[in-house]
């Protein structure tokens, strides 16, 4: 560690974040590790002893928050029967198949919509609208990547350390079938934004059970199924009131209305929540059918997540309370 600060001297800090994502750093602790890629990323050094901002608590939050329960959690899989235990069914987006490897897949067997993405992975998704049309070489190919990808490598994001790299189908949930025009409209609902540009994607902050904020993402499945480059996310508070904040990314153009069940939403995410000092409850909202897209304890691992005005990492740093959390390294 004592050469890389040496090296810190000499040449640009994005090199550390490349040489971090080529696996070079992974001699490094978990602790040394996140303070250097926190200090390349935001060109400051990391409080671990008394964390004020959001990104410096997610950072703690990974090292000494280390409940085993939590790899359950965030396995895709794995997640909904324990979902189905805590609120229900009726909430879980249903699987069709688990595998663990792409060849062992029977695409005749899956219905003509779905969706395939691990079980341990973000944005490596494949949206198929149509079977007879999906291109299952592609498919493999960007599924096999995301079967290698390692969360916990890169970020140390400790509960993705355990969870068994597979492959689920899953549901494919329709937004688009009748489209709004909203073209004329200043205001518009939910609704009418979700029939117009897809799935939104409602990921509620929540800390101890109880729903602070909401960052709400709205263009986030892009044209070839996975993850847009360029999407909107709008940050509100809970009663859906939006905050002057943008959070790494730009707000949506036009005034968005509250969705309806929203209270029911935050009854759910309260409910998942429940005794955790930091926890994202993804939901989506579509025809009045609440479902739960993942769960997370580390939004944007922390590291990419840039706010301006810059004081906003620290204000909404105040919504995760970090004393009196049991120490679990």
């Amino acid at each position: 560690l004592l050469a890389l600060i040496y090296l810190a001297k000499f040449i640009p800090k994005h090199i550390f974040v490349i040489l971090n994502q080529m696996k070079l750093l992974r001699f490094l602790s978990d602790e040394k590790l996140l303070k250097l890629i926190y200090w390349a990323k935001y060109g400051k050094k990391l409080n671990l002893e008394n964390p004020k901002s959001f990104n410096e608590k997610i950072q703690w939050l990974k090292l000494y928050n280390r409940n085993p329960e939590y790899t359950k959690m965030v396995d895709k899989y794995e997640v909904k029967e324990y979902l189905k235990s805590l609120i229900g069914e009726e909430y879980i987006i249903p699987n069709y198949g688990v595998w663990d490897k792409f060849d062992e897949i029977d695409f005749d067997k899956l219905p003509n919509q779905f969706v395939l993405k691990c079980t341990h992975d973000s944005g490596g998704l494949i949206v198929c609208k149509d079977k007879s049309k999906l291109d299952i070489k592609k498919a493999k190919k960007i599924i096999n990547k995301s079967l290698k990808a390692n969360y916990f490598i890169f970020g140390r994001e400790w509960a993705y350390k355990d969870v068994k790299p597979r492959i689920i189908a899953e549901k494919f949930i329709e937004t688009t079938k009748n489209k709004i025009d909203i073209s004329n409209k200043e205001i518009i609902e939910a609704e009418e934004l979700q029939s117009n540009i897809g799935l939104l994607d409602y990921k509620f902050v929540c800390c101890e059970g109880k729903v602070k904020g909401l960052f709400m993402d709205i263009g986030l499945i892009g044209s070839n199924g996975g993850h847009a480059k360029e999407y909107y996310r709008n940050v509100y508070d809970r009663d859906f009131n939006l905050l002057p904040v943008l959070e790494t990314r730009e707000n949506y153009p036009k005034k968005i209305n509250k969705p309806i069940n929203y209270d029911k939403m935050i009854e759910l995410a309260e409910k998942i929540s429940k005794n955790i000092p930091f926890l994202r409850v993804d939901l989506y909202n579509v025809n009045g059918t609440i479902m739960v897209g993942e769960l997370t304890f580390y939004h944007g691992s922390g590291l990419s997540n840039v706010f301006k005005p810059a004081e906003w990492d620290e204000v909404l740093g105040e919504w995760i309370n970090l004393e009196n959390i049991e120490i679990r390294k």
